[in-house]
């Protein structure tokens, strides 16, 4: 039992360790893209047809509920993708994975592109329900500071030359950043606001009928897939340009386009 337990144990490092390489991700990157890219338009498409033209209008609010469908996964995805890159920035300081900080880097224009979906979703459903496009709530606040928390993750790496300074540097803000993301999840109920509480979640049963949650379970799903497949394109272009030099790079460029130039060169080719 102890040896299999190792064993097991021994297994997991080496796969965790694996994630470090560059070459090792950007082979199982390439298969899991394709299943990830198909999973996504077709959740997605399921759910925004399902919601949006056959699932019935809320009982108080009609059809301007239907913006659920958007405004929710994107919600959920932003704060998602936000401790994705805490947790990318306790391996890369710990562990020095050179693969965490290009998640990192990656993930931050994809979870700020959340963020402000989400926010012009929420203003758009808050319109004909609080009759405002905007108000000082506690839940809109805190996600407005996690755009800015994804805008300051942008231009700190992009500000620093370094390479290693930048992945410190932005391994340290999103760790700190972090406490926003309890902040926005138990804001609804810690002050008096007017957003209203959790539409969905995956540990207690739905208020809403099945015909209308299950839509929303099927763009959230969607939208999860989305990120990973948005995700791995966006890592696998910065790991050709990191390891442009490297042998195996070359030898992917040279099957692809014929020479050893950078990948910025092949690509405009």
């Amino acid at each position: 039992m102890n040896t299999s337990a190792k064993a097991k144990r021994g297994l997991s490092w080496t796969w965790f360790h694996k994630l470090g390489s560059p070459k090792w991700f950007y082979g199982i990157s390439g298969r899991l893209l394709p299943l990830l890219s198909i999973a996504a338009a077709l959740l997605i498409a399921i759910g925004v047809i399902w919601g949006l033209a056959f699932a019935p209008p809320d009982y108080q609010q009609g059809n301007s509920f239907r913006i659920i469908y958007i405004h929710v996964p994107a919600a959920m995805l932003a704060q998602s993708c936000y401790v994705m890159m805490a947790v990318c920035g306790v391996v890369g300081l710990v562990w020095k994975m050179k693969m965490a900080d290009v998640a990192l880097q990656c993930a931050a224009p994809i979870g700020a592109w959340m963020t402000a979906l989400a926010l012009v979703t929420g203003a758009i459903w808050g319109k004909p329900t609080w009759g405002s496009w905007w108000v000082w709530d506690a839940r809109l606040t805190s996600m407005l500071i996690l755009l800015f928390l994804y805008f300051g993750l942008i231009a700190l790496g992009n500000a620093i030359t370094n390479r290693d300074s930048a992945a410190k540097a932005c391994a340290v803000l999103a760790i700190v950043g972090v406490i926003n993301i309890p902040i926005i999840k138990y804001s609804v109920e810690w002050w008096s606001t007017l957003h209203q509480g959790a539409t969905f979640s995956l540990t207690e049963k739905p208020a809403m009928p099945a015909e209308m949650w299950l839509p929303l379970l099927f763009t959230v799903l969607g939208f999860y897939c989305f990120f990973g497949a948005v995700l791995l394109m966006r890592m696998r272009l910065d790991v050709l340009k990191r390891e442009a030099r490297a042998g195996w790079v070359k030898d992917i460029l040279m099957k692809r386009f014929g020479h050893t130039a950078s990948p910025r060169h092949g690509a405009e080719r």
